[in-house]
Formats: C-alpha cells, sequence, structure tokens
C-alpha cells in the first residue's frame, strides 16, 4: 500500500524521542516500512525518519521550539501556526494517490478531510478527548474514516451514546526484541519519561526516598521550573538524573534496574513507558490512573493515584515479582506484530468502504477549510 503518516509537530519524530507520540510514529513508519509499504510521514522539516521512508515537511521545524506548549497551549498564536500547517497538507492527502492514510497528529481537519472528500483513514487517539477534536472525531466517522483507541478505558472515555463512532480498541504495540529482557535487576528503580507535572516525576522521586531505593531518572526536561524546584533540589548519590537516552541506550539502562516506577497524574490513554520496562522484565510500581490496571496487570502492583507511601510500598513488592512473568506478560500483549496486524486489518477496511453509501456532509471554515490550498513556507 501508498501509506501517508501523519505525525503530531509538536517535537521532531527524531531520536532521542520526546515522548511515547514521537515513538509510536516512528516505530510505526518503520513496522510499515518493513512489511513492504511505501510510506510518506507528514512532520516537522527537523524530523528524522527511519531510513526508506520519505518525509513532507508541514513546518520547517517543530513548533514547541517557537511556541512552548506549557506557555502557549491553546493561545491564538499557536492555534493560527497548527491550522497553516495542517490546512497546507491537505491537498497532498487528497490528491497525493495514497491508498489510505493513518493519522497520528491531534488536528481537527485531518478526520473532517477524510469524510468530507472519502479519503480512507485511520486515526489513531492517544489522549483523552478534549473538546476540539472529540466533536471532529464525532462528526466525521464513516466506514472509510474509522478510530482506534490504545485501551478499553480509552474506548469508554471516546464512545458516545449519541452516536455510532467506527472505534476500534488497538492496543500500542513496541519492539519486544529492542526492549530486551535482562534476568536480574541491580536493587535500583527506573523512572522515565518527561519530566513534567502530569508523569509525576516528583512522586517518584518521593516514593524512592521512602522506600530506600536509588532512583534513576531518564527523560527529557519538559518543564524546567518544575524540574528546578520537585525534582533537582533531591538529586545526589542515591537519586541521578541521567538525561535523556537514545531508545537503544534506554533500554539497556531500563532493563538493569529492579523495578519501574510509573506514576501519571492523569488519565493515562496507555502508559508505554510501563510496558517498555516489561519487555526487559522490569515489574512496575504504578498509580491506578487511567488505564494503568488494564495495561500493567499483573506485571506489577498498583495503588491509588497520588499514594506516594504506597507506592513506596508496592515498589518493594514488585521487585519480587518473577521477570520471566513480566516479560511474558509484555510479548504476549504488547508485542509490535500484533499491533501491525490489527492497523493493517483496519486499513484494509477503510480502502474497502470508500465508495460505500453515505451522506454528503460540509464543515464549517473554522472546521474545515473550504479550499484545501497549500500555502507557503513564509505563512507557516
Amino acid at each position: 500500500m501508498r501509506i501517508a503518516l501523519i505525525a503530531h509537530i509538536r517535537h521532531p519524530i527524531a531520536t532521542p524521542f520526546m515522548g511515547g507520540m514521537e515513538a509510536h510514529s516512528y516505530a510505526l513508519a518503520t513496522a510499515l516500512r518493513d512489511r513492504g509499504h511505501d510510506v510518506t510521514l507528514f512532520a516537522s522539516g527537523d524530523s528524522k525518519p527511519p531510513s526508506g521512508v520519505k518525509l513532507h515537511a508541514m513546518t520547517d521545524h517543530h513548533y514547541d521550539r517557537d511556541y512552548p506548549w506549557h506557555r502557549f497551549h491553546g493561545t491564538d498564536a499557536l492555534n493560527a501556526h497548527l491550522d497553516a500547517a495542517f490546512e497546507g497538507l491537505l491537498n497532498p492527502l487528497r490528491d497525493g494517490g495514497f491508498d489510505v492514510v493513518h493519522n497520528n497528529s491531534l488536528h481537527r481537519y485531518p478526520p473532517r478531510m477524510a469524510r468530507r472528500d472519502r479519503v480512507p483513514m485511520l486515526t489513531s487517539l492517544h489522549v483523552p478527548p478534549f473538546d476540539a477534536l472529540r466533536r471532529a472525531v464525532h462528526a466525521s466517522g464513516a466506514a472509510w474514516n474509522r478510530f482506534t483507541v490504545c485501551s478499553g478505558e480509552q474506548l469508554k472515555a471516546w464512545s458516545c451514546a449519541t452516536s455510532e463512532l467506527p472505534l476500534h480498541v488497538a492496543y500500542n504495540g513496541i519492539d519486544t526484541n529492542r526492549w530486551s529482557f535482562r534476568p536480574e535487576g541491580n536493587g535500583t528503580a527506573v523512572w522515565f519519561g518527561r519530566i513534567t507535572p502530569n508523569k509525576g516525576t516528583a512522586e517518584a522521586v518521593r516514593a524512592a526516598r521512602y522506600a530506600g531505593l536509588p532512583l534513576r531518572i531518564f527523560g527529557p526536561v519538559e518543564d524546567k521550573a518544575y524540574f528546578d524546584q520537585a525534582v533537582a533540589p533531591f538529586l545526589g548519590p542515591t537519586i541521578a538524573y541521567c538525561g535523556n537516552l537514545v531508545p537503544e541506550m534506554l533500554a539497556d539502562a531500563v532493563s538493569r534496574a529492579s523495578v519501574c516506577l510509573f506514576t501519571p497524574r492523569w488519565s493515562e490513554p496507555f502508559g508505554l513507558a510501563a510496558v517498555e520496562a516489561m519487555s526487559c522484565g522490569v515489574p512496575v510500581a504504578a498509580f491506578d490512573a487511567g488505564a494503568v490496571s488494564e495495561v500493567v496487570g499483573e506485571g506489577g502492583v498498583i495503588v491509588e493515584e497520588g499514594d506516594v507511601v504506597g507506592l513506596a510500598a508496592a515498589a518493594l513488592r514488585a521487585a519480587r515479582l518473577d521477570r520471566r512473568g513480566v516479560r511474558q506478560l509484555a510479548v504476549g500483549r504488547f508485542g509490535l506484530d500484533t499491533m501491525m496486524d490489527r492497523y493493517e486489518e483496519l486499513y484494509r477496511l477503510c480502502i474497502a468502504a470508500r465508495d460505500s453509501p453515505a451522506p454528503d456532509v460540509d464543515f464549517p471554515q473554522i472546521e474545515l477549510p473550504a479550499s484545501a490550498g497549500v500555502l507557503p513556507l513564509a505563512a507557516e
């Protein structure tokens, strides 16, 4: 198939990854290429896709460089920048000869364009519903325009009693060979992800101190003020920040730990870091937020969200779990091939239904531009 893959443009699709959405887009592009598909990645111009995957630059560089999310989220300046970028890709998507589009972005235009112009599209919903995207999703579902969520918890969050949305569960998959098994831990705890309040880095630090466990922290510092106030004061011989590593180095570092602390402070849609740790055989001690219990299962010990003292006790209990059993859970449920088989099945459904009966629709200009002209770079 000729497949267009649209990425979120907050960060480049390049290693080391800034977060799970970037890692997912890169892994998906790689797996599609390896399965013989012709893949074009629509992403920021500073992305570095896998070899053999073409890059269509939506913007010169990722938006967080000029419009940091924690300062510009919801502002007219960032919204206008994003609208210009996504308007510029509508014609190439519609007229580019693609068999199907896989939409990994969070913008309101692509699902509506697919519905209006009968473009076969599969949109993966990696976040809880927020208003602009929720309205776009529920206004645009069709037999050729389908949606996936990454957990049963997300399925409940995105479902609507007033509409029959073509919504499917497709668990995120990882390369379990990269996140390889290590039979013994070294007595440390590990935490990895974006360092920002809703990821709970500070709670992991406190729990490790309560438990008397050395802690190694990996990931990009997204919110420097938070890091400086809630994490940095505790760094020393037992609590260490070790930077943001490329995937191979990160997998090796994670595999050496005896337990992974997973501390979401929001409605976690999936829990990619937890699954990556489990693939290495590292048990997880986690807050029960969103889909965490569903995803971690018997691969760890779950406590009430925000219970730091409970998390400390859970970490000591989890570290005693059988690492081979933890690994088997991850491989059996979250392997990359399982995810790709599901996606390809849904691609075929979208393509086959392109001409299925459905009324024509149109949308107001604010929801989808009537004329999808490609904007020059200067207008982005």
